[in-house]
């Protein structure tokens, strides 16, 4: 027995026992080692030997090697491979009646994508509700990019509408790829939409997503959208005013070809064409918005019951309107 003034001394044994690892944490431990080397053959290796040896797997055993994967799905070399494993290793989990959780899933739409498969990607977002798991945006662009790889526009609009009733929120890559879905199929309105939905998400588009807007407006398409098309002077007027400036959202307006070319902005909006960049206030919408959150931050420290009548809006229209919100 040791005392308080002398320190036992760790056998043998015990030095061994700590050092020990069972099974699993060996397969786990060696299995990231092989998703950080990116060596999806010992990632393989290390699966056999486990399946051979009657290893225990867990969700996060096979979380890893659908990742691992998923990751190798667009190399040509390694993708034959990495698609017959990795529905493999999912048929597996499902076999032994483990859930997949939303990493699970993203990987398996991106292997089912890889191979052209979008339909199949899709079906497994949407099963995740059976398991009460919330996807991600990164869970439907797998099977979103696959549609419009493949001008498959109906089936693409079904998955953005899928992630609009999810809450979420599209971002640059998967707005342009729908842009330029729209634009190849000959669909201008739906070009105009996501033409405003990039204004409204991005504000400084990247050179792909330039491209995509460069060839919109150059194509056929673009031209359909204005040919003949009448408008009302004063109603744009009014609709630039109400959104702030700098555009009106009433659709194509005008007709004859857009002029498209290149050019740099000095920072007081003067373009090298000559031409001076508008600068765009928020819309009544945002303004409303932006009234009620300052009401509610308000009210928070406001102990008088009446505060509620406050009208704040009114106290900062004519404030806003002497901004300038630059998009």
């Amino acid at each position: 027995m040791a005392t308080p003034g002398h320190q036992q001394i760790p056998t043998n044994s015990s030095k061994k026992k700590k050092t020990q690892k069972n099974p699993e944490a060996n397969f786990l431990y060696e299995l990231n080692s092989c998703s950080k080397s990116k060596d999806l053959k010992a990632a393989i290796s290390l699966y056999e030997s486990a399946i051979s040896n009657k290893t225990r797997l867990n969700q996060h055993h096979f979380n890893s090697l659908l990742y691992l994967c998923s990751t190798f799905a667009a190399d040509p070399e390694s993708k034959d491979l990495s698609l017959t494993y990795g529905f493999r290793v999912f048929d597996h989990m499902m076999n032994l009646n483990l859930h997949p959780n939303e990493a699970s899933i993203t990987a398996i739409a991106r292997l089912a994508a890889a191979k052209g498969d979008g339909d199949y990607a899709f079906e497994m977002v949407k099963k995740l509700g059976d398991y009460r798991v919330l996807p991600r945006l990164r869970t439907y662009e797998p099977a979103l990019l696959c549609f419009c790889q493949k001008s498959e526009a109906e089936k693409a609009y079904e998955v953005e509408e899928h992630i609009n009733n999810m809450g979420l929120r599209l971002e640059e890559p998967q707005i342009a790829a729908l842009l330029k879905l729209s634009a190849d199929t000959g669909r201008g309105e739906r070009a105009y939409e996501y033409l405003h939905k990039l204004r409204r998400t991005v504000r400084c588009v990247s050179e792909e997503t330039g491209k995509v807007l460069g060839d919109w407006f150059c194509g056929k398409g673009s031209e359909l959208c204005f040919e003949g098309a009448k408008y009302d002077v004063g109603l744009v007027k009014e609709a630039i005013l109400r959104n702030g400036g700098g555009w009106h959202g009433l659709g194509w307006i005008g007709e004859g070809k857009w002029e498209v070319r290149k050019g740099n902005v000095e920072p007081n909006g003067r373009c090298c064409c000559g031409e001076q960049l508008d600068c765009v206030d928020i819309d009544d919408v945002e303004t409303e918005k932006f009234a009620q959150s300052v009401a509610g931050l308000a009210m928070e420290r406001e102990v008088k019951a009446n505060f509620r009548e406050f009208q704040v809006r009114k106290i900062f229209a004519n404030s806003l309107s002497g901004l300038d919100w630059l998009y």
